[in-house]
């Protein structure tokens, strides 16, 4: 099968186009169409020649992913489920920024991206890995989702004769990546980072590093190797607990990479930065909410210049584990601030949507599974 060219860099590129005495700027060109434009189909790059057209049809690949389902509505945080070309599902959830002061609709949004089908980590809490891992996603299918999701927001602008910005073609939708969808992020760390360069990069997605945040449940040697990488990513650990007693309980993965292995090379991260991590940490009743927990997961913020980010659970069909009370949440946010680590509290987000990872994924597997019942 041919790959999607959306999975070659520049320079790949521009070597195959000099293989056919194509001159370089037809590369510029070619970039344009895919990740400014977003087009779907060669005929659509109208200022390449038919010849050149064909010959890349003969090469490659320019798919996109199709849109199974979606969750939520234009201007709050919605899911949306892609089914790729093997039939594999995964999922994006996009987030709008709050309100402007004075009432406008945001228009800025962040979008949460998927990079494998399934899980291998098999975190207790969470529906991505119930099934199971299936595969890494390629660079183009993490890409996509990006292009995808601004495709479908432009399509809802241009349907009903809107004329914000997203009306506008080559306008960037996306503003900021967080990279904690489905999967485990850095166990496909080289297609993970072969994507966010080609999205990161002037003559492609153009969104800065700064604005993309690579998240993981805590695999230390590949923390070290994304601080020695050149591009300026932002980190984000899902911690969900801060000492190896209560980590250990509901998170596998905290077996091969205790705390005392992960801060380490955290610190390492934070030495060659300069900058904040961020600990997520999702609070589930019983676990990990009790107001003993905040004097440890200070101490690790504090030495490592990290913020807390704290999520309350979103419950999982089939799964035993519950969400906290406001006011136990609240309390949690009111400890850590008087132990000065700065934290925020996230309200709700997506809660009415299946928004926890892999839930609606799961949800439509399982339908799919019982339709097919005689």
């Amino acid at each position: 099968m041919l790959t999607d060219i959306k999975s070659f860099t520049r320079e790949e590129l521009e070597a195959q186009f000099k293989g056919w005495d194509e001159p370089v700027y037809r590369v510029k060109q070619l970039m344009d169409w895919l990740y400014v434009q977003r087009v779907t189909d060669w005929d659509a790059m109208s200022n390449l020649s038919k010849p050149l057209r064909e010959k890349l049809r003969q090469q490659f690949s320019l798919g996109t992913l199709k849109l199974v389902r979606q969750q939520g509505s234009r201007d709050t945080t919605r899911k949306f489920l892609w089914q790729l070309a093997d039939g594999a599902f995964i999922e994006s959830v996009l987030i709008p920024a709050n309100p402007s002061l004075y009432g406008e609709v945001s228009d800025r949004h962040t979008l949460c991206v998927s990079t494998q089908v399934g899980c291998a980590y098999g975190c207790k809490f969470c529906a991505s890995g119930l099934d199971g891992w299936k595969r890494n996603l390629f660079p183009h299918e993490i890409i996509e989702q990006v292009l995808c999701v601004e495709r479908h927001c432009a399509a809802e602008e241009a349907a009903t004769g809107g004329k914000t910005a997203t009306s506008f073609p080559g306008t960037r939708i996306v503003d900021n990546l967080v990279i904690m969808g489905m999967g485990e992020p850095l166990a496909n760390y080289d297609n993970l980072l072969k994507a966010l360069r080609l999205l990161n990069s002037p003559w492609g997605g153009r969104i800065g590093a700064r604005k993309i945040t690579v998240s993981t449940s805590g695999l230390a040697p590949q923390i070290r190797k994304l601080a020695d990488e050149p591009e300026q990513f932002s980190l984000a650990v899902s911690l969900h607990g801060a000492t190896d007693a209560v980590r250990g309980r509901i998170m596998p993965v905290n077996k091969k990479y205790p705390l005392a292995e992960l801060t380490n090379a955290l610190a390492y991260y934070r030495d060659q930065r300069g900058r904040f991590i961020t600990f997520e940490y999702i609070l589930i009743a019983g676990v990990n909410d009790a107001l003993d927990q905040t004097r440890p997961l200070a101490t690790l913020a504090r030495n490592l210049n990290a913020k807390v980010n704290l999520i309350p659970y979103n419950q999982v069909e089939g799964l035993p584990w519950a969400r906290p009370d406001d006011e136990t949440c609240e309390q949690f946010l009111r400890a850590l601030k008087a132990l000065k680590v700065v934290c925020t509290l996230r309200r709700e987000k997506g809660g009415d949507i299946d928004a926890a990872c892999g839930q609606l994924r799961l949800k439509t597997e399982r339908e799919m599974a019982d339709s097919s019942q005689p």
